[in-house]
């Protein structure tokens, strides 16, 4: 599998010929914005961080939207990644950022092949992060992902997203 990441344009393209929305293509839009901009802060404090795959990785995030609108989106959309041929490195973002990670037992609930679902880089940690932190294409506090989630009986999702927000808060300071 080639390491050779698509263009920004490359990737819009991929989004549309697989029928994404407008609306989820504007999401994911809004993320990469969000996560560029905090990879820019965890530069700022010197950590190593590849913008390019930050940036191809938040704009694919939701490739499996084309498809489903529940949590399999992420496995659905590693799949359409794989098909098309997109490094390793694109693929985990988008199979690892629901939810701020799906741990072993949950997957396995879920019927998900064997694998990690859960952000391990600092790039699957930002873009899981940067997509916590947009509702449909506006930024929204990190309380109200927790609270839907909680709402939603997701108790070990909402805390792995507030363990996410204190790690990547911790590093680069409350400036989401």
């Amino acid at each position: 599998m080639s390491e050779t990441l698509p263009s920004r344009e490359q990737a819009l393209q991929l989004l549309r010929k697989n029928k994404c929305s407008e609306k989820v293509i504007n999401h994911c839009k809004a993320v990469t914005e969000l996560a560029l901009e905090i990879s820019n802060m965890l530069k700022d404090r010197g950590l190593k961080i590849d913008f390019a795959l930050v940036e191809i990785g938040s704009l694919l995030h939701d490739i499996g939207r084309s498809k489903t609108h529940t949590v399999h989106h992420a496995v659905v959309g590693a799949e359409i990644a794989k098909s098309a041929g997109l490094p390793d490195s694109v693929v985990s973002i988008i199979k690892r950022h629901v939810g701020g990670g799906i741990a072993a037992g949950e997957a396995k609930k879920l019927g998900w092949p064997k694998d990690v679902y859960v952000p391990i880089t600092l790039e699957e940690k930002v873009v899981s992060y940067a997509d916590k932190l947009i509702e449909n294409s506006k930024r929204a506090p990190i309380d109200i992902t927790i609270a839907k989630l909680s709402g939603e009986k997701q108790y070990e999702a909402a805390e792995r997203v507030q363990k996410l927000y204190e790690e990547i808060t911790g590093l680069i300071g409350d400036n989401t």
